[in-house]
């Protein structure tokens, strides 16, 4: 297990690395600098040579890297340029409303796609897989910021059971953020649900006809022992590795949702920056957010080899 864990660590630092590379060079790619985004057209030339002197941007391109992954080792992401504050603070404000949302949207997809997913593949072929099978396909089809909108016209404008958007405030309002954080979280749960739903079928099908899972309803185990004791461990691999990859998605692509609601997320801010010019602050976001599918990753990796020693031995 050691030596399965060391290599996936090394691969990790390797993807890394690559990303940092790519989110750095891309950025040094575009027309311009921040500084002369910063400043506008019209600056002096003289002005400008001075901003980008107090930016580091005289400096090779080698350099500046280096400097902002010794930075990122630290923990000091730099300032952003528009606003002047440190980009941590920004990051740790809205951290605080994305990953909430993020783990109450994967809660909603989770506690929708097993059941369904196991009793469609139970049924297959009847009328309740069919049915099921269906609204899976709506859920794939509804875009989930149309979903979101079409939640705010039920339950906040008809109804008024839920603000239309905004948050609150963890330490004003504990309870009214989670209440805000309800609606957008449907809206995401919903549309993942559909996706890993199918997904469980389909690993729960292929499981079901191995010869063992045969064997163990000849000796007479009921449908739920064989379903959680034989099926739905052995079908987990694929269940996992979507799961992880939901997970990741939920915090790093929930721009449109959290602008639809006015969630002041991670996403919101990405994208603000992205409008704002304000590159520094646009490229942590892209590191961070890649860093974090990437780390994620990682652990669905680890967790195989608990959950199938083959890949342990394969190492």
């Amino acid at each position: 297990m050691a030596g399965f864990i060391s290599h996936r660590l090394m691969m990790l630092v390797l993807t890394l690395f690559v990303a940092s590379l790519v989110v750095f060079w891309v950025l040094e790619l575009l027309p311009g600098d921040a500084a002369q985004l910063l400043l506008g057209t019209e600056v002096q030339p003289d002005t400008l040579a001075a901003i980008r002197a107090q930016l580091g941007l005289d400096r090779p391109a080698l350099l500046r890297y280096g400097d902002w992954i010794g930075g990122l080792l630290t923990g000091d992401l730099g300032d952003s340029l528009v606003y002047g504050i440190p980009i941590w603070d920004m990051v740790r404000d809205r951290l605080a409303v994305s990953l909430p949302l993020a783990v109450m949207a994967f809660t909603i997809a989770t506690a929708i796609a097993l059941p369904v997913g196991m009793v469609a593949a139970m049924q297959r072929g009847r009328l309740t897989d069919l049915i099921l099978m269906g609204f899976a396909q709506i859920g794939l089809a509804v875009p989930n910021f149309w979903f979101g909108l079409l939640l705010i016209l039920v339950f906040a404008v008809l109804n008024n059971w839920f603000n239309a958007g905004g948050f609150p405030g963890w330490q004003d309002d504990p309870v009214g953020s989670l209440k805000a954080l309800f609606l957008p979280a449907l809206a995401l749960g919903v549309s993942e649900a559909a996706i890993l739903s199918r997904m469980v079928r389909a690993a729960m099908l292929e499981t079901l006809g191995e010869d063992y899972v045969r064997t163990a309803r000849a000796k007479g185990l009921s449908i739920s022992r064989v379903l959680f004791g034989h099926t739905l461990g052995n079908a987990m691999i694929p269940i996992a590795t979507l799961m992880g990859l939901q997970f990741a998605f939920l915090v790093a692509g929930s721009v449109i949702v959290e602008n639809v609601f006015y969630l002041p997320g991670i996403g919101q801010l990405l994208l603000k920056a992205i409008f704002e010019r304000d590159l520094i602050l646009v490229r942590d976001l892209v590191l961070m957010l890649s860093g974090f599918v990437i780390v994620l990753s990682f652990c669905v990796d680890i967790a195989y080899g608990f959950i199938d020693p083959r890949l342990r031995r394969t190492q």
